[in-house]
Formats: C-alpha cells, structure tokens, sequence
C-alpha cells in the first residue's frame, strides 16, 4: 500500500511538471503568435505586407512550426510564427537571399517573384538557364536573381550547363561569351576556365557591374559565396572596395581578363553560332550567357531641367562633396544609403519621396533614416514629386501645393528600365510573372 501511494505521489508530481511544462510552453506560444499577429498588422498598415520581387511562401500544410527558417533569416521581421505556422510579415522587405529554403527541415518554402496582384517582367528561361534562344543564356539580376550569392551560383551553374550543349561542328572563336561582369559574370568566368572552355568576358563599365556603381563608402550585405578557382568566402559586412579587390585577385591569379569598357551593341544568330557585335569589335561564339542586370538605363523624372550638369543617377565618390543643398529623389535603398553618406559629409539634404512611407528598405536603413530624421540630419519630404529643376532651386509638388527649396545637387533613385529592346532584337521572349516559383526544392 505503500508502496502504491509513493508512485501515485511520484506520477502525481510528473504530470503537475509536465502540465506546468505544457502550460509554460502554450503561454509561449500564444505570446509569440500576439506578437506575429501585431507585427503582421503593423506591416499591412505601413504598406510592408506586400512581395516586391523575390519572396518567400510557405506552404501551411506542410509547415511543421519549427522556427528554422525564421532564424535563418539575415533581414529582421521578414518572417514570423503564428499558430504553430511560419507567416511573412515585412514581406516587401525581402532581398531574395534564400537562407529561410534552404534551412526549413520539410521543405515547406518556395522563393517566388511576384505575386497575384502584381507581376514583374522576366526573360523567359528553362531550368538550365537557357533562354527561347538555343544556346543563350541568362543568370543573375536580368533572370531575378540580385543577391550576390545567388547571382555567383547562377553564373557557375549556367557555365555547367552551356559546356553540356556546345556545338562541336561549330568553328566559331569562342565557346561561350560572357556580356557583363557582376558577380554572376565573374563566376561564369571562373567556371569556364575551370572547364577549360575558350571564353570572353565583356563589361560596358568596369569590374563589377552594378556593385562598381554603389558608392564608394556604401557597405555590401552578403551570404558566404563559393568561386571556381578560389573557394569560399564568408562575408557578412564587407565595402565595395575590398569585395572589388577580391574579385580583381582572384582574376589576376587565374590569368583572366574582362574587357572593360566594351559595350555589346548586337546579338545575332546566323546559322549554328552567334555573331557579338560591340563598341570595339565582332566575335563569333558557339554560345551567349547575359549577365547584364536588370536597370538598363536609369529611369527619368521627365521633368523640365532634368538635364543640368548638376542632375545625376549615381553617386559615386560622397567624400568629395561637402556643404552643397544636394536633393536625393527616392525612397528605396540606393536613395537612403546615398542620403545618408552624403548628409555625413556636411551637406543639407533633403529626401523626396512620392509615397507617405518607406516599404522597401533594409531594417538597417530604415532605423538609419528614422535616426536622422529624428536628428534632423536629413530632411524627408513624403507625397512629393519634382516639378522643376532650377540652376539654383527645385520646385517640388507636396500633397498638391508647390513648394521651392535651395539646391546646388540632385540625385535621383528611380530604378531602371529593363532592356527590353535589346532583349527583344536578340529575340528573347518577356513573360510577366504573377507569384510564379524561382526556387523550390
């Protein structure tokens, strides 16, 4: 009898443990799902909920809750778990890094570009990277991949699958020609000469591509990549100089050469090879890979004065430039980081942006914008538009009435426009792509 008693008073006190354990574990839960819900409805009324381009979404009936995807995460907020399920919240926050796909334990993830509401132009591409053009192929920012890592993969994978599918009874100069040398492009490049593949790079700017136009001082965001040739390298901060340094070793040791400067005018296919037309020469080539990035040419206000000296689309070298009145037009990262770095140099300068709030911005920016507002190092003008640009002044509409600020400098974020007409006389077909799937397991 005694015995019984002091197992019923062990049993007894297991289960209060475990019903305390239980009741702990629910209260967590219930905590953490409020505060996923709270954020959700934060982010719905900032305008945040929304998917720009590459995002995650996941799949409620096979999410199993587990919070891995969550921590994989490099961005802040942009995913979060409720009800026992993983939901985005900052979803137009979102760089595409795919750390959340890779990391989820039952591949409930797929990373797709664009969403029901809103569609985003794409190349039309295979799964090997290959264009409606045979033996055209495209990877990195043009295909919607922007994030150096998955540009560096795309590049290498594209190589792999061109050296499958080379013509032999072509005599033309080249296996493969590579147009642009951003980081798809300089992976590309180590991967030809891995495979030992006759190949050219060509790039209309310098080294780089679009990561040789951010500016000088602007810190790059990036997972850790492997390259042909050289292995892995882990960067989490990094500046544009040392990554562009990198690149330029890792070349030199390899005995690559990209031809700077060299712009591609024309691409045509006469019979079984391309001809490459450029600013300097013609090329014949078994096989094309664009790794050109989407921006094209930057986007114009259309505004009367657009085209003074003092108006540009890039900015390059901030450390020069000191107590100027410097307008920044945009609201999206480039405009924000280049704001910040031009404000620290002892400029006035004012942001003008055409919403009443930033929604496509790193965590990092915003609370860096926020700060300088709140500092009043920077003076942001939401619901404004450029009407005119003086030689001394710009004329700004704000929420229907015009106002006129001093100005010595503008530099406009718009974005770009996609290449469609060079794309479209090469003969590569456009799709606009509605949530369609980029990467799923």
């Amino acid at each position: 009898m005694e015995e019984l008693l002091e197992n019923l008073i062990a049993y007894g006190f297991t289960a209060v443990i475990a019903l305390i354990t239980i009741f702990i574990y629910l209260k967590r839960k219930n905590k953490k799902s409020e505060s996923t819900h709270q954020k959700i409805k934060k982010a719905k009324e900032n305008g945040l909920f929304e998917p720009v381009t590459l995002h995650p979404v996941i799949n409620p009936d096979s999410c199993i809750g587990s919070g891995a995807c969550v921590a994989a995460c490099p961005e802040k907020d942009i995913l979060g778990i409720a009800n026992g399920k993983v939901q985005t919240i900052n979803a137009s926050r979102c760089v595409g890094h795919g750390a959340c796909f890779h990391a989820c334990p039952v591949e409930a993830i797929v990373l797709c570009i664009g969403t029901e509401r809103r569609g985003v132009e794409l190349p039309h591409l295979n799964q090997n990277f290959e264009t409606n053009v045979p033996n055209l192929f495209i990877a990195g920012e043009l295909g919607g991949m922007g994030l150096i890592k998955n540009a560096v993969e795309q590049g290498k994978q594209a190589i792999e699958n061109i050296s499958l599918k080379l013509n032999q009874a072509s005599n033309a100069e080249y296996d493969v020609i590579i147009v642009g040398a951003g980081p798809a492009g300089i992976a590309a490049s180590l991967k030809a000469k891995s495979l030992g593949l006759r190949f050219l790079t060509l790039e209309q700017d310098s080294l780089g591509g679009t990561v040789s136009n951010f500016p000088r001082s602007k810190v790059i965001m990036t997972s850790p990549m492997e390259l042909p040739l050289a292995g892995k390298f882990k960067l989490v901060e990094t500046s544009k100089t040392e990554l562009l340094s990198l690149w330029q070793d890792i070349l030199e040791k390899n005995n690559i050469k990209i031809n700077e400067c060299e712009k591609v005018n024309e691409i045509i296919k006469p019979n079984n090879h391309f001809i490459v037309r450029t600013s300097k020469g013609e090329y014949t080539t078994k096989a094309v890979l664009l790794s050109i990035g989407r921006r094209g040419t930057p986007r114009k206000l259309g505004v009367p004065g657009e085209k003074k000296e003092k108006v540009a689309y890039r900015l390059l070298e901030p450390e020069h430039i000191h107590n100027k009145n410097i307008l920044v037009v945009g609201g999206g990262d480039s405009a924000i980081e280049s704001a910040l770095l031009l404000a620290a140099e002892n400029n006035i300068v004012t942001l003008s942006y055409r919403k009443d709030t930033f929604s496509r911005i790193k965590p990092k920016n915003l609370d860096k914008i926020n700060r300088a507002i709140a500092n009043k190092t920077i003076n942001v003008i939401f619901n404004s538009n450029v009407v005119e640009i003086f030689d001394d002044s710009v004329s700004l509409s704000v929420n229907g009435s015009l106002i006129k600020i001093d100005n010595d400098l503008v530099y406009i974020f718009a974005g770009g426009e996609l290449p469609t007409e060079f794309l479209n006389k090469i003969g590569i077909k456009i799709t606009k792509r509605f949530g369609d799937a980029i990467l799923q397991h």
